[in-house]
């Protein structure tokens, strides 16, 4: 059989022998091992197949494994989220790209880049468009909110939100059609469904704007803030996708230049400052 008969064992091969034992949490390591990284048993083990089928999935003899099945292999060679997808389309399936216990963590180069914008607002969302990370000025913009940090939950239930947000019905439905997109992107995520579900029985325009079927990307947007220290801001949304944690969002908020949204979001930042 040549190598390109069996691209999915190939990388296979590749990918467990890139993993030590320890880092699978496996004992009996070291110099004895007759082969680099972990052994199909020990793959098989990892992911809850059997060593026979992982064997046959390795040489090519099996060609029809389940989404559940490539799931659980992708844990066990700890791949990335761009390796999960390829082994996806090695196998012949579409690929998922499933939320993690680790999507709600913002990586540490990612907290130092909000930073690195001391005159907009800038903060990072998960799956459920929970506010994981802020900075200084995007903070003092959600001020008013409180501790809640959904921003659905806080544009339908929030009695401040059609305060602060002058154009609501605007980014509520912004918000509601992105919310189905991230849906169908992560139909296992508890969060999204639950939040879901509260929302409808919660919000009779939450009730309407879901059931329109609409859908849509949190792309470049336009928001008017109305904020009870700051007066009225004005800022033009990007959007940006993390790599490396699939679900989560950067989303950079900028003042015309010049402008008295300017002016408004350095007094914000300079009221925000460490004394």
């Amino acid at each position: 059989m040549g190598s390109r008969d069996n691209e999915l064992g190939e990388f296979l091969r590749a990918c467990r022998a890139r993993i030590e034992p320890a880092e699978a949490g496996l004992s009996g390591g070291g110099s004895g091992r007759r082969v680099a990284g972990l052994r199909r048993e020990e793959v098989a083990v990892l992911a809850g197949v059997s060593a026979d089928y992982y064997a046959r999935l390795e040489q090519g003899r099996e060609r029809n494994p389940s989404a559940q099945v490539i799931d659980a292999i992708g844990r066990a060679l700890k791949l990335t989220a761009d390796a999960r997808g390829h082994l996806y389309r090695l196998a012949g399936l579409n690929p998922r790209v499933l939320p993690e216990n680790s999507r709600d963590r913002v990586h540490p180069s990612l907290l130092q880049l909000l930073d690195a914008f001391p005159r907009a607002g800038a903060y990072v969302l998960g799956p459920a468009f929970d506010v994981l990370a802020a900075n200084s000025i995007a903070e003092a913009l959600l001020a008013p909110f409180g501790a809640e940090r959904n921003m659905p939950r806080i544009l339908f239930t929030h009695p401040e939100a059609r305060t602060v947000f002058a154009e609501w019905p605007v980014v509520a439905a912004a918000t509601v059609h992105a919310l189905r997109l991230n849906a169908g992107h992560y139909p296992a995520d508890r969060d999204i469904s639950g939040l879901v579900a509260e929302l409808t029985e919660r919000s009779p325009e939450f009730r309407t704007l879901w059931a329109d079927q609409k859908v849509g990307g949190l792309d470049r947007a336009f928001k008017v803030f109305v904020h009870p220290d700051a007066g009225r801001i004005e800022l033009t949304y990007q959007t940006f996708d993390v790599r490396d944690a699939p679900g989560q969002q950067l989303l950079v908020g900028t003042p015309e230049p010049g402008s008295r949204s300017e002016e408004a979001l350095a007094y914000l930042a300079a009221m925000s400052a460490p004394a």
